[in-house]
C-alpha cells in the first residue's frame, strides 16, 4: 500500500483554512457594507438568499461538468474569479451592482465545493479519510472562533475595505496552494459529447438517480444526516429571538454562547484527531447524531443561562463527531466518477428545502409561541437520529464502514 503524503494534505489544509478565515471575515465586512450602504435590513436578509438561489440554479447542471472535467483547474480558477469578484466589491457605489457580483461569487463558490469535495476523495485514501476529515472540521472551527475576531480587529485599526481586501488575498493565497497540490485528473478521460446539453443533463440525472435506488442504505443514512441539519438551520435562523426574547438573555450573553459553540466544536475536532484510530464511522455518525440532538433539547428546554451553556456546548462538541462521521462514510461510498454530480443535485434539493423551511420557521414564529416551533424541530431531530442508530446498528451493513479497502 502506497504510503499517503500528508504534506500534501499540510499543503491543501493550510489553503482550506486560510480561505475559510477570509470567509468568515468577509461575511461580517459584506453585511456591514451593504446595511451602511441601505439602512435595510431587508436589504441585508438578501445576502441570505442569493447563496440557496445559487445553488438551485447552477447545481442542477454543474456536477456533470465538474465530474468530466479536471477538478483541480475548476478549484484554481473559481478561487480566482471569487478574489476578482470580492475585490471589486468596494469599488462598487451601487447595490444593485453588488448583488450582480455577489451572486457571481456564489455560482464560483457553487462550483468551487463540490470539485473540491471530488479532489479530497481522490487525494485522501480511504484510510486516511476519517482523520482528514477531523483536522479539517478542526480547521473550520478555528476559522470560525478566529475570522470574527480578526475582522473586530481590522474595523478598529482600519476600514471595512481592508477586511474585504484581505478576504479577496485569501482567496489569491488558496489558489497558488491548490496549483502546488498534484493533478489528481491526469488520466481523466474525455466523456462522449451528446447531441445537446439537454440530453447531457438528463442523462447525469439518471444516473445519479439510479445509484439512489441502487444504494438504498447510503442514500437512507446520508439524506437523514442531511434533513437534520436542515432543522439545525431552522432552529439556528431563530437562535437569537429565540435566546433574547424566550430564554431572557442578552445580546453579549448569545455572543459568549456562540463563542462556546464554536469552542466546544474545536474541542470535539481535536479529540477525534488524537483518538481517530480509537472511533469508528459507525460511532462518530451514531454518537455524534445522538448527542447533537440532545444538545438542541437541552437548548429547546432551557429557561437559564446554565441551562443554554450545557446544550451548546454538547451540541458544539459532537457536531464535530457527526461531521467528520458523515464526510467520511459519503466519500467511502459514493463512487468518485459520479461523485460530482451527487453532490450538485443534493445540493438544489438542500437549496429548495432550506429556502422553503426557513420561509416556514418565520411564519410559525408569527402565528405560534417560539418555543414551541424550537421544540418540535429538536424533538424531531431526536428522533432521526434514534432512526440513524437503529439503521447502523442493524447487521449485514458492514461493508459500508470499511476503512481498509475502497467502497
Amino acid at each position: 500500500m502506497k504510503q499517503f503524503n500528508w504534506k500534501m494534505a499540510s499543503l491543501l489544509l493550510t489553503g482550506i483554512g486560510i480561505s475559510r478565515l477570509g470567509d468568515f471575515i468577509y461575511l461580517i465586512a459584506i453585511n456591514l457594507i451593504v446595511y451602511e450602504m441601505t439602512g435595510s435590513a431587508a436589504a441585508v436578509a438578501g445576502l441570505w438568499i442569493i447563496g440557496p438561489i445559487t445553488s438551485v440554479l447552477t447545481n442542477s447542471w454543474s456536477g456533470g461538468m465538474i465530474d468530466r472535467k479536471n477538478k483541480k483547474s475548476i478549484m484554481i480558477w473559481t478561487d480566482l474569479a471569487r478574489a476578482l469578484g470580492v475585490a471589486l466589491i468596494p469599488l462598487l457605489g451601487n447595490i444593485s451592482f453588488i448583488y450582480a457580483v455577489l451572486f457571481l461569487i456564489s455560482i464560483a463558490r457553487a462550483l468551487f465545493m463540490p470539485a473540491s469535495a471530488t479532489y479530497i476523495t481522490k487525494l485522501v485514501p480511504i484510510e486516511s479519510r476519517k482523520r482528514f476529515n477531523s483536522i479539517n472540521s478542526l480547521v473550520t472551527s478555528g476559522a470560525f472562533i478566529m475570522g470574527p475576531a480578526i475582522a473586530g480587529g481590522l474595523f478598529l485599526i482600519g476600514t471595512i475595505e481592508t477586511a474585504i481586501y484581505l478576504n479577496a488575498a485569501s482567496f489569491v493565497f488558496s489558489a497558488v496552494i491548490i496549483w502546488l497540490l498534484p493533478d489528481m485528473d491526469k488520466d481523466l478521460k474525455q466523456a462522449l459529447i451528446k447531441t445537446s446539453a439537454y440530453e447531457t443533463l438528463r442523462d447525469d440525472w439518471k444516473q445519479v438517480i439510479a445509484f439512489g435506488r441502487r444504494e438504498t442504505f447510503i442514500i437512507s443514512a446520508y439524506g437523514s444526516f442531511l434533513i437534520f441539519g436542515l432543522f439545525s438551520l431552522a432552529m439556528d435562523s431563530q437562535e437569537v429571538v429565540f435566546i433574547q426574547d424566550v430564554v431572557g438573555l442578552t445580546e453579549a450573553d448569545y455572543s459568549f454562547l456562540v463563542s462556546i459553540s464554536g469552542i466546544g466544536f474545536a474541542f470535539g475536532a481535536l479529540f477525534i484527531t488524537m483518538v481517530s484510530k480509537m472511533l469508528s464511522i459507525k460511532q462518530l455518525m451514531g454518537m455524534g447524531m445522538l448527542l447533537v440532538a440532545a444538545g438542541y433539547l437541552i437548548y429547546a428546554l432551557a429557561d437559564s443561562f446554565i441551562m443554554v451553556v450545557i446544550g451548546f456546548t454538547v451540541l458544539g462538541i459532537f457536531n464535530a463527531f457527526s461531521s467528520a462521521g458523515y464526510q467520511t462514510f459519503y466519500q467511502n461510498n459514493v463512487p468518485v466518477e459520479i461523485m460530482g454530480r451527487m453532490t450538485s443535485v443534493i445540493g438544489v434539493i438542500q437549496s429548495f428545502a432550506q429556502i422553503i423551511l426557513l420561509f416556514g420557521i418565520g411564519v410559525l414564529g408569527d402565528l405560534f409561541p417560539l418555543r414551541y416551533t424550537i421544540v418540535i424541530l429538536a424533538g424531531l431531530n431526536l428522533m432521526l437520529s434514534l432512526y440513524i442508530c437503529w439503521q447502523l446498528l442493524k447487521p449485514g451493513k458492514q461493508q459500508y464502514f470499511s476503512e481498509t479497502t475502497s467502497a
